[in-house]
């Protein structure tokens, strides 16, 4: 890190995230990893190291949220901003029913980093969602891909299997299959799996297939020590208002608990440890910060359950006028509850079934408060590096009334524990540790190259085009003499100063250049083949090979063979047919072959890094990583200059769903193209055309008005049952 100051990309997809006022505990989507985010752009943009800094979230525009999460981008300083891509609906969603939009947020999120003119050192992604989109960033811009899981999707699903809900009902609600999967991908292309404490790495990570501990770094999140620091003076702060109106006797020590209103922060237990000890009642008040709310009807409901329950309990246990649960509490209160519990003499507590870390432990012991919390997780690292508190088994109410009290009482203690956790986050958990730490980790990942120079092998003509058809080569149909493909290739060549055409396909070059002469068809000005392994331009087929020296990285094709020759049910054809960055294996018996998930996991365990694509039930496709049809067509987008949202693709195959996906303009034109691609039904990016093969095309490029405005018709002239548009539907 000698030369020029870093260009750091962070993805974080889901929660309201903004660079003031953070609405933490607002639902179970904003909550610690929101502000871990925001947090570690600005303390990253601060050493000199680094030059610039965009975290990459969602765009949301609704009238339900605040105006602030609509705007493309905010300045949260030092070179540190916050960038915000649509995708899908305007409206705030819960991360569950992101995953068909998320396409959107890599175009989106490449659009903004070539617009730069930077080149990033490294992309780093946080959760399961932005795992999917990092991974496919790192890959098109031929850069690292650092990860942080912040939770992870199999934890969530023993927990909840635990819990007695039925595998068939999780899946329903948290779509965690996918989930999973996306974390087993993300952490197979990670150069750095960024974790926080030893716990994560062997409590969590170790339920993966694909985790690899020695890509594995705990590096501790840091705290800001501006915003949170011991008490300057004895004054109440003004939420000591909204809390001393629960209080009969406000000057009391406070046990604090602040955290979401969800069912693993176990609130509960701890209403009743302090509803079943009348001594601890006697000595302390209990303050429950859990989230803000207008009406507990109108939350989620996992939030409504949770405070349902803790309304039930403190009617059960008479704790009016003993126990405060304020509604309502600003991001600038947070500081000020810790520091009042300080000033009360109190106790911060975590009893959470499992803390992965624990960021409020660390917040409120910099505020002087000495901690109680879960024994199961993070907390364990920062009471062992502090020293300032005690850990407890959070399903032992008894337990934790009777520490509580004990620690109440014992003033020496308290003060030790209060002194150690001032020096000792400011000793471990500042975030220019955790900077250095992060980008010592880094260092030895920098040296990957960007994405390749523009190749000038092409047509002149590509150079002035402001528009792509791309055509999947099994939707030109088998009939030479169709009319429509006449018309077709009559338009295309009327406009070829300004559309240029392609022609993408798993298949080899020359059984594309068979059909194609078959079909009475020169060859197209860009041609895709082997799975997006090749690119080659014009009637000389010039090959792209920029764009092989990009997807080179860890081709390992001997290695592959090998693998490939000694799994059951498969069997290879020759070296000799197969392509340079392409194998095809042939499915001959599909009762002896172990399957594409259990085949993917076993080139991972050899440490080969490839991709298994499906080409239909009998055949795979192994590629390299960076390298599907998808892939190649977004670098030609950048290579070339054209805008995704001006390229349409016409196919309907089963490896069609990454070119079809994102900001491009798409047609399924292929007979059964629903049966193969049924995820792609209701995306508004995506018709699926009445009319079939070059009929279907041209059909398409009315939709989209292809040679004109291109872009979608409006919304209220979609019809739903055909998802086109019915003023277009009409054949010329």
């Amino acid at each position: 890190m000698n030369g020029e100051p870093l260009y750091i990309v962070l993805i974080s997809v889901h929660g309201l995230i903004r660079g003031h006022d953070l609405e933490l505990g607002r639902d179970a989507d904003t909550g610690g990893q929101t502000l871990y985010v925001v947090e570690l752009a600005r303390a990253l943009a601060r050493d000199k190291r680094v030059g610039r800094v965009d975290l990459i979230t969602r765009r949301i525009v609704d009238p339900r949220v605040s105006s602030d999460y609509a705007e493309p981008e905010e300045d949260i300083g030092d070179g540190a901003r916050i960038v915000r891509i649509s995708a899908g609906p305007d409206e705030y969603l819960p991360k569950e029913q992101l995953w068909e939009y998320l396409n959107c947020l890599v175009d989106g999120a490449l659009d903004h980093i070539q617009a730069t003119g930077l080149a990033p050192a490294l992309v780093h992604s946080h959760y399961a969602d932005a795992g999917y989109v990092g991974v496919r960033l790192a890959h098109h811009l031929g850069v690292p891909l650092v990860f942080t899981g912040h939770s992870l999707g199999r934890v969530k699903r023993q927990r909840l299997l635990a819990k007695g809900e039925s595998a068939t009902t999780i899946e329903e609600k948290y779509n965690l299959s996918r989930r999973i999967r996306t974390e087993e991908e993300t952490l197979a292309a990670s150069a750095l799996i960024v974790t926080s404490t030893q716990h994560e790495i062997e409590e969590q990570y170790g339920l993966y297939d694909w985790a690899d501990e020695a890509r594995m770094r705990v590096i501790a999140p840091g705290v800001n020590l501006a915003r949170f620091s011991p008490p300057s003076d004895q004054s109440p702060p003004p939420i000591a208002n909204e809390l001393n109106r629960f209080l009969r006797t406000p000057d009391k020590p406070f046990v604090l608990a602040l955290s979401r209103p969800d069912e693993r922060k176990n609130l509960g237990t701890l209403v009743r440890a302090y509803g079943e000890n009348a001594a601890l009642r006697d000595q302390a008040n209990l303050v429950i910060v859990a989230g803000n709310r207008d009406d507990i009807r109108d939350m989620d409901p996992g939030s409504r359950q949770v405070l349902t329950e803790l309304l039930l309990l403190i009617d059960r246990y008479d704790l009016y006028g003993q126990c405060a649960y304020p509604r309502h509490h600003d991001a600038d209160d947070v500081p000020d509850l810790y520091r009042y519990v300080t000033q009360t003499g109190g106790v911060f507590i975590n009893p959470a079934l499992t803390e992965p870390f624990g960021l409020t432990l660390i917040e409120a012991a910099a505020c002087g408060a000495p901690i109680i919390a879960t024994e199961d997780g993070g907390p364990q690292d920062i009471i062992k590096a502090c020293a300032n508190g005690e850990l407890i088994n959070p399903l032992d109410a008894d337990e934790i009334g009777e520490r509580l009290l004990a620690l109440l009482k014992d003033k020496a203690r308290w003060q030790t524990y209060s002194r150690n956790g001032i020096n000792g986050v400011r000793q471990h958990y500042a975030w220019s540790n955790h900077v250095n730490a992060y980008l010592e980790a880094i260092e030895p990942l920098l040296n990957e190259s960007p994405l390749p120079a523009p190749t000038m092998q092409a047509r002149p003509e590509l150079i002035l085009v402001d528009r792509m058809l791309l055509v999947e080569l099994s939707a030109l149909g088998q009939n030479p003499d169709d009319p429509d493909l006449r018309e077709l290739m009559a338009e295309l060549r009327q406009r070829r100063r300004q559309v240029a055409f392609g022609i993408a396909s798993d298949r080899p070059r020359h059984e594309v250049l068979g059909q194609l002469k078959r079909l009475k068809l020169p060859p197209p000005d860009v041609l895709v083949t082997r799975g997006g392994t090749q690119i080659h331009y014009g009637a000389r087929l010039s090959r792209d090979r920029g764009w092989s020296q990009h997807i080179s990285q860890n081709w390992q094709p001997d290695r592959i063979f090998n693998l490939l020759e000694e799994t059951p049910g498969i069997r290879l054809g020759p070296r000799s047919v197969q392509g340079i960055f392409a194998i095809h294996a042939l499915i001959d018996d599909h009762e002896a072959f172990i399957g594409q998930t259990a085949l993917e996991t076993r080139f991972f365990e050899s440490d080969i890094g490839a991709r298994i694509q499906r080409i239909n039930p009998a055949e795979l496709l192994i590629t390299p990583q960076r390298a599907s049809k998808g892939f190649a067509l977004r670098y030609l987008a950048h290579q070339w200059n054209i805008p995704l949202d001006h390229i349409l693709v016409a196919g309907g195959v089963l490896t069609d769903e990454d070119m079809l996906r994102g900001h491009t303009l798409g047609a399924v034109v292929v007979p059964d193209g629903k049966i193969h691609l049924p995820g792609l039904i209701d995306l508004e990016r995506v018709m699926f055309s009445k009319d079939t093969y070059a009929a279907g095309i041209r059909q398409a490029m009315r939709h989209y008005d292809f040679f004109g405005a291109c872009t979608l018709p409006e919304p209220q002239a979609t019809d739903a049952a055909t998802n086109q548009s019915p003023e277009r539907d009409i054949h010329g």
